[in-house]
């Protein structure tokens, strides 16, 4: 069982995205609603994987990935977007992001990103 932080805008897409995980059996120990909340949280929480939304108000996703890989290098970051966002999630990957999934989002695919991250 991991230990996830949601973070998107949209209350919506982390209620949809934590039902999956608690679905899996993973523990959902925080939600945030921008990029701002979401490294505040991941630097007090430490959780084993967080999702990270790109568009967000404060700090967008991109921007929090740069932040929290610079906390701890070796974090988990499974990115979240819609479709046509290429360039953003390929610099998400640049700043250190593991995986990503695109919205809406399917149960197989999240297993399929969770599996390939946690290398299990």
């Amino acid at each position: 069982m991991a230990t996830i932080i949601v973070v998107d805008d949209s209350l919506f897409m982390r209620s949809v995205l934590k039902d999956i995980f608690l679905d899996l059996g993973h523990s959902v120990i925080a939600e945030a609603e921008n990029g701002y909340d979401a490294v505040l949280k991941y630097s007090n929480l430490r959780p084993d994987l967080i999702t990270m939304d790109i568009n967000m108000p404060k700090m967008d996703g991109l921007e929090a990935v740069e932040k929290i890989i610079g906390l701890d290098p070796q974090a988990k970051i499974l990115m979240c977007s819609a479709l046509g966002q290429q360039e953003a999630i390929i610099k998400a990957f640049q700043a250190g992001a593991k995986d990503f999934i695109v919205k809406p989002f399917q149960m197989e695919r999240v297993v399929n990103a969770i599996t390939k991250i946690f290398g299990s």
